[in-house]
């Protein structure tokens, strides 16, 4: 009896679990990829960061909210007039909120440290998610210390693009320029770096990481690594395992943040051939992604 119970515990261990379980080295025949990347998507602006703290900083959509906070009437009304003058020149769209926004705007030294560091002077990114193709800004925050004696918010407006991404620029006619005058100009090069960047959709784009399969006689095994490279939360979807494109098996993908990924793990499989000679993993998804023909991983020996 105690020998047929531990039987059946062991059988048990050996179905198909969502874990970070590593597999010990076999003899067995290992298929592997290394994430090595099969997507059509890219940005070519990718390498270019010169006007940028990171390539292609953005949030994770065009409509941006934001709140104001302990600020006087007029820095509120500078700060106001940055969103609604970044909207006219953009696709941008800032809305305000009173709560769990994108991008807080004080006015109060107190709001300076962000724990010991203020990223970026008086404004700036404080929660970056990177992805394949993007630096994802999760949340900015702007201080505004002075208020502007100018007829246009340049000292919000600078700061503003701060919190997009965007880094001082060495030529003193700029309203990038480390230090601010009326004259300065927000010239066409940001506008259209932002409409650049921001033209890319706001979905989600789940994608292969390193995988890895292993097949002994029928039985497979393998360890699946999903990661959402998106700008969007994903939905639920599935995993579909295939064996000389027979289905193996199938797994439920829950939804994936932007950036994060999870690990499926399973062994012992059964195949309907002995030692197939590919294994291929198909992602099933009901909704839109940036890519879906990045969906499909085929592993050979």
């Amino acid at each position: 009896m105690v020998l047929r119970i531990l039987s059946v515990l062991f059988a048990l261990a050996a179905i198909a679990l969502l874990s970070f379980y590593l597999f010990s080295p076999s003899s067995a025949p290992v298929f592997l990829n290394y994430g090595s990347k099969n997507t059509n998507f890219t940005l070519n602006s990718m390498e270019n960061s010169s006007l940028q703290f990171y390539p292609n900083m953005r949030y994770p959509d065009k409509k941006i909210s934001y709140k104001i906070s302990g600020c006087p009437l007029q820095r509120q009304n500078d700060m106001e007039n940055a969103f609604e003058l970044l909207s006219q020149k953009t696709v941008l769209n800032f809305y305000p909120v009173e709560s769990e926004e994108e991008i807080s705007v004080a006015c109060s030294e107190d709001t300076l440290y962000e724990g010991n560091i203020f990223v970026a002077g008086e404004g700036g990114p404080i929660n970056i998610t990177t992805t394949e193709n993007f630096n994802v800004i999760l949340h900015g925050k702007i201080l505004l210390l002075r208020e502007s004696d100018c007829p246009s918010p340049n000292i919000a407006t600078h700061e503003l693009l701060h919190a997009l991404g965007f880094e001082h620029s060495e030529n003193k006619n700029n309203l990038m320029y480390n230090f601010t005058n009326c004259n300065q100009e927000l010239g066409e090069d940001i506008p259209a770096k932002i409409n650049e960047i921001y033209s890319t959709a706001s979905l989600p784009d789940l994608t292969f990481e390193e995988t890895s399969a292993e097949i002994d006689g029928r039985y497979i095994g393998a360890e699946v690594n999903i990661r959402n490279n998106g700008l969007k939360k994903s939905e639920e979807a599935e995993l579909e395992v295939y064996a000389d494109n027979s289905l193996v098996g199938s797994f439920n993908i829950n939804q994936i943040g932007i950036g994060y990924g999870i690990q499926i793990t399973f062994s012992n499989y059964k195949s309907s051939k002995t030692n197939p000679v590919e294994i291929k993993f198909v992602i099933n998804s009901t909704f839109n992604e940036l890519d879906k023909e990045n969906n499909v991983l085929i592993l050979k020996k």
